[in-house]
């Protein structure tokens, strides 16, 4: 039974003592292996840690359009939306022209209606070509000119629309007889034939196609601001040369 040594739980009657070497119980050693040199030199190798990449999300098309063969929509930035101008309303005037002596007249009616001859405004008018050396019964050229042209319709009636109008018609009324200077007489007139403003008032103006012109205020203003006739004089002083030139 391969046993070599055997104590008894008890101790035998009659039995011989036990000797102490028996008692000691040691534990035994634990078994050394031998391993290779080679593997007993070599450092122990970690295994490497994985390195996270960074995840990047493709936008993957739509069922529908994958089925249907569709290509995936890119974005597209929406055009800046152009927010039209309000359309200029016509403006609204009406000019006389009339014809004294070498000079043609553009004249704002005051009324919208033509001269009458005792008119406060064609008294002024007729006092003041009396002071410039010109008939004071000027001659009437043509309708008055009104606007808007036109009541109804599509046609563009703006101030552009105006000021080629007004430009055009003397134009014509030049080219039938000579005009040594041409007076504006009224905001209107300024504005539609010399395209300028009511800062150009006793002042010249040179036209392209019309020639010289003088800007001078409204009679409907002057009767209100008499005052005004001061400055009118002044430039008219400096200007009669234009047609008349033996009271230089």
């Amino acid at each position: 039974m391969q046993v070599v040594n055997w104590l008894p739980r008890t101790e035998l009657p009659f039995a011989a003592p036990s000797r102490p070497e028996l008692l000691d119980m040691s534990e035994p050693e634990p078994e050394v292996v031998a391993m290779p040199v080679a593997q007993a030199q070599a450092p122990v190798q970690t295994a490497p840690r994985p390195v996270e990449r960074p995840k990047i999300e493709v936008p993957r098309p739509s069922l529908a359009s994958t089925r249907n063969g569709a290509k995936p929509v890119e974005e597209v930035e929406e055009a800046p939306v152009v927010v039209k101008p309000a359309p200029v309303p016509p403006p609204r005037f009406a000019l006389q022209l009339l014809r004294a002596g070498a000079c043609l007249l553009l004249v704002e009616l005051p009324t919208g209606e033509a001269f009458q001859s005792r008119d406060p405004a064609y008294l002024l008018l007729k006092d003041m070509l009396r002071a410039a050396g010109l008939p004071d019964a000027p001659q009437i050229v043509g309708e008055p000119v009104r606007w808007p042209w036109l009541n109804r319709g599509t046609m563009d009636q703006g101030p552009e629309a105006a000021r080629d109008f007004v430009q055009g018609f003397l134009s014509v009324q030049m080219e039938a007889a000579p005009c040594a200077c041409l007076w504006l007489i009224g905001l209107p007139a300024v504005r539609f034939a010399g395209e300028a403003d009511a800062a150009a008032f006793n002042s010249e103006l040179q036209i392209e196609g019309l020639g010289l012109a003088w800007a001078i205020p409204g009679l409907e203003l002057l009767m209100e601001e008499p005052q005004r006739k001061a400055a009118v004089w002044q430039a008219m002083r400096r200007l009669m040369a234009r047609w008349k030139p033996s009271n230089e």
